[in-house]
């Protein structure tokens, strides 16, 4: 069954709007995985615009009393976030391309140009015991790239998918994920998934795309939460997750 890692980006987010405690990012975190989340994701960033430095150590120790679920960093491999990584040492690290000015990851690694950058990253990583996950396009050129140097999963990027909302244009983007992921699987690589999927348009995404092992999701799982609440809403997605898309 594909696995659901809950991002508490947003819920950070809104707890920095005022120099206040609440939202609890590791009192939301408990929530999730008591309602059966099999993991927390977060982006720690260096302005800290969300997710804060303490935030990422007391996720990290909130997570022992949860020995099963697994915390998943993510993050551009500058200097002070692999020393993060290495301090914390998270299950898993996935790497994204990401300049400090954006708001969310829009796009993937172009791993053959990036390799100055990704080696040592992943070497430094692997050696420290954290599965390295690289955030990629739809592009089934790539997986092969990310297995060469190391990497251990991708993420396959759904913005544009998600972004779509529906139809053919929906639909040209599965066929490029699953080529994507057909590729991923035949390197050798776990598939991760994120970034805009939804109750709505995760179902087509499973039936579609094969051997996810996880997915991420934040914005629009935190969007349902204010109305069904964290626990339901980790439900229902666990919900479509054990059915892998079918009705």
């Amino acid at each position: 069954m594909t696995k659901l890692s809950v991002n508490l980006n947003a819920v950070a987010q809104l707890r920095n709007r005022r120099n206040l405690p609440w939202p609890s990012v590791t009192g939301i975190g408990r929530l999730v995985l008591e309602a059966g989340a099999a993991g927390l994701t977060v982006h720690p960033r260096p302005d800290e615009r969300h997710i804060r430095r303490d935030d990422v150590f007391a996720l990290k120790s909130l997570l022992r009393d949860f020995p099963d679920r697994e915390f998943n960093i993510e993050g551009y491999p500058s200097e002070a976030f692999l020393a993060l990584c290495e301090a914390v040492r998270p299950q898993q690290v996935t790497l994204v391309p990401d300049s400090p000015e954006q708001s969310t990851s829009d796009h993937g690694w172009q791993v053959r140009k990036a390799r100055a950058v990704l080696v040592p990253a992943i070497t430094r990583l692997k050696a420290g015991g954290m599965r390295v996950s690289l955030f990629i396009d739809e592009d089934p050129a790539v997986p092969p790239d990310a297995r060469e140097i190391g990497a251990d999963r991708i993420e396959l990027f759904t913005g544009p998918y998600g972004g779509a909302l529906g139809g053919a244009q929906a639909d040209l983007h599965l066929d490029r994920l699953s080529a994507t992921a057909q590729a991923a699987h035949a390197a050798g690589l776990g598939i991760n998934a994120g970034h805009d999927l939804t109750l709505e348009n995760l179902p087509q995404f499973l039936a579609a795309v094969p051997w996810v092992d996880e997915v991420s999701i934040g914005h629009a799982i935190t969007s349902d939460a204010l109305v069904m609440g964290f626990a339901e809403a980790v439900r229902r997605y666990t919900s479509v997750l054990e059915s892998g898309g079918r009705a």
